[in-house]
């Protein structure tokens, strides 16, 4: 019997947040608005997003003895997650600075701060946590060495999900335990070295395959999203809303898609639940505060088909919800 559905390793970060009419060229100075702060990072977002779903979540991170930490334990208590693993010290509260234009598209600027700090040591000393859950889901946004570690203490028969958000190459160790490995095209081309990455999704799901994934899930925009295993590859829609800001849509997909799989649900229905979410998350402002209940996913139009009739197009212009675009808070 596992403690927990999902056990989200990763970082916590206050999300400093300014509309712009468009972002500034170099050199050059526009004016925003108001200044808004809301708790953020991706392993932060994604543990209260399974959380607001009904999952049972629980947080390993690490952020400052400051307001900014006090900010975010408040949130992952509010919704119900466990922060019975977030350590507190070594380093001031990690803040992200992000942009939000008229579209609902971001640009992020990370400063880790204790996020860095999160160490192997900090994993081997929460080995009991992190065999107490059925499914545990990381991101780069801490060391790659503790997403590492993380790995050497799943419990047998757990999942371990992976978006690589920061990209970066990643040790076959690690490769070779995902299932899933959830990537957009950025990210896939990195971790294949760009020129290996082929000409399109199923190019890029059959090359990471090839390195050890279990399985592969490629967010593809207002495309949707691939996904592949070994019994093959399929396509999953994207549902088309009115986008109001993009910002952590993909840590809301990542852990919906996360909490169903331990669920029992297969991949490519997962990921359509997935879909769902991460569509609602954007059409409300901020990252946490956008993450829907079950109950809202529900009410959602279902995914439409890309037929080419009206449906949103590869770089979501007609506000389809985006688990690639926005994805990285």
């Amino acid at each position: 019997m596992y403690d927990y559905d999902l056990l989200v390793v990763g970082s916590a970060n206050a999300d400093l947040v300014i509309g712009v009419e468009r972002r500034p060229a170099a050199g050059e100075t526009v004016l925003g608005s108001d200044l808004a702060v809301h708790p953020g990072g991706k392993g932060a977002n994604q543990a209260v997003a399974a959380a607001r779903l009904g999952a049972r979540t629980a947080l390993l991170a690490r952020v400052g003895d400051d307001a900014h930490g006090r900010l975010l334990l408040d949130a992952q208590r509010s919704a119900g997650v466990d922060p019975a693993g977030v350590l507190i010290g070594g380093a001031p509260t990690g803040v992200a600075l992000i942009t939000v234009d008229p579209s609902g598209d971001n640009s992020i600027v990370v400063s880790p701060g204790a996020n860095g700090r999160l160490t192997p040591g900090d994993v081997r000393a929460a080995a009991a946590l992190v065999g107490s859950a059925r499914v545990v889901s990381a991101q780069l946004e801490v060391p790659l060495e503790t997403v590492v570690e993380t790995v050497r203490h799943l419990a047998a028969g757990s999942r371990f999900v992976l978006n690589p958000s920061p990209p970066r190459p990643l040790p076959p160790q690690l490769l070779e335990a995902c299932d899933p490995l959830i990537v957009n095209e950025h990210e896939a081309k990195v971790i294949l070295g760009g020129a290996d990455a082929g000409a399109g999704p199923e190019d890029w799901a059959r090359a990471l395959l090839a390195r050890g994934p279990r399985s592969v899930v490629v967010t593809l925009g207002g495309e949707g999203a691939l996904v592949a295993s070994a019994e093959g590859t399929a396509r999953v829609p994207s549902v088309k809303v009115d986008a109001v800001d993009t910002t952590g849509a993909g840590d809301a997909f990542t852990a919906a898609l996360a909490w169903r799989l331990g669920a029992g649900a297969s991949l490519e229905k997962a990921a359509a639940y997935a879909a769902r979410v991460g569509a609602a998350a954007v059409t409300k402002r901020g990252a946490q505060e956008s993450y829907p209940t079950a109950a809202e996913v529900d009410a959602l139009s279902p995914a439409v088909p890309q037929d080419g009739s009206g449906a949103p197009g590869r770089d979501g212009e007609d506000s389809s919800g985006d688990p690639a675009r926005g994805g990285s808070r």
